[in-house]
């Protein structure tokens, strides 16, 4: 898998899609551009973000801190969190096998 292989941005909203699948988690990549959002949501089970391009503000539990390339989050199950992009950015998630990416599309929609 590559996280920055077939880069296929949406004008109106992230684009989701799923890189790999192990025993265990699924890796996921979000791709946003400036201005875009996820309003704030919970994850069922705990979750880890990478930004691997770009800056995001990350607001967790109504609290903001700037992501930038690089930077690494982790997040137990059922905390409140939310993304606003600065610059367009690449973002890997990492999420159980057990919770769906369909869960994560329709935080976009």
């Amino acid at each position: 898998a590559s996280i920055t292989a077939n880069l296929n941005y949406l004008e109106d909203r992230p684009a989701v899609s799923v890189l790999l699948k192990t025993d265990s988690t699924k890796e996921v990549r979000i791709l946003m551009r400036k201005g875009q959002q996820m309003k704030e949501h919970k994850a069922p089970f705990p979750i880890v973000v990478e930004l691997f391009e770009g800056v995001i503000d990350f607001g967790v539990a109504g609290e903001k801190q700037q992501l930038k390339r690089g930077d690494l989050i982790a997040l137990e199950a059922s905390v409140p969190h939310d993304l606003f992009c600065l610059e367009d950015a690449i973002i890997r998630l990492t999420i159980s096998t057990a919770d769906s990416v369909s869960r994560v599309e329709k935080v976009i929609n």
